[in-house]
């Protein structure tokens, strides 16, 4: 995703900084390709524990065509799903840890590798984030799941 694409995703993700050319330039020559956005303005941000989270993205990907972008952390403990803003003060599940106005993420450069955090499903610039409602059935599901990998009954 060097080409077009990640010009496309770049624009979108920095057009929430304060300064999006001072930002672009910046993350450019980071030496990790990272760079602080703000949450809140284009997109909020639910964070799963990667136990929940990789059998959610699982089911997510059942569910419809293209999920909005996803972030896991190196160790893959933590993933992160762009969800349309205000949706993390409504959020009420237990164990998700949202981002919303006033809070900044780590996001890795569209494409390029970086030792911190990546992309599962990396932004394509139009500006796709996953619906929370679908969100929610998937981690439902992917709960489901894992307690019947670990030998307990979902419904407790």
């Amino acid at each position: 995703m060097v080409g077009t694409d990640a010009r496309g995703a770049v624009d979108w993700l920095v057009s929430v900084a304060p300064d999006p050319d001072a930002t672009r330039w910046e993350w450019e020559r980071h030496p990790l390709g990272v760079t602080l956005l703000p949450a809140g303005r284009l997109w909020d941000v639910l964070i799963l524990t990667g136990e929940l989270g990789h059998p959610t993205l699982d089911v997510l990907t059942r569910l419809t065509d293209r999920p909005g972008p996803v972030l896991a952390d190196s160790g893959d403990s933590r993933m992160g799903y762009f969800v349309p803003p205000g949706t993390a003060a409504r959020w009420i599940g237990t164990g998700v840890r949202t981002a919303g106005p006033g809070t900044w993420i780590v996001v890795p450069y569209p494409g390029r590798a970086t030792g911190g955090v990546r992309w599962l499903v990396p932004p394509d610039g139009t500006g796709i984030l996953t619906d929370p409602g679908v969100l929610e059935l998937a981690m439902h599901e992917a709960a489901a799941r894992v307690a019947v990998r670990r030998g307990r009954d979902p419904g407790e």
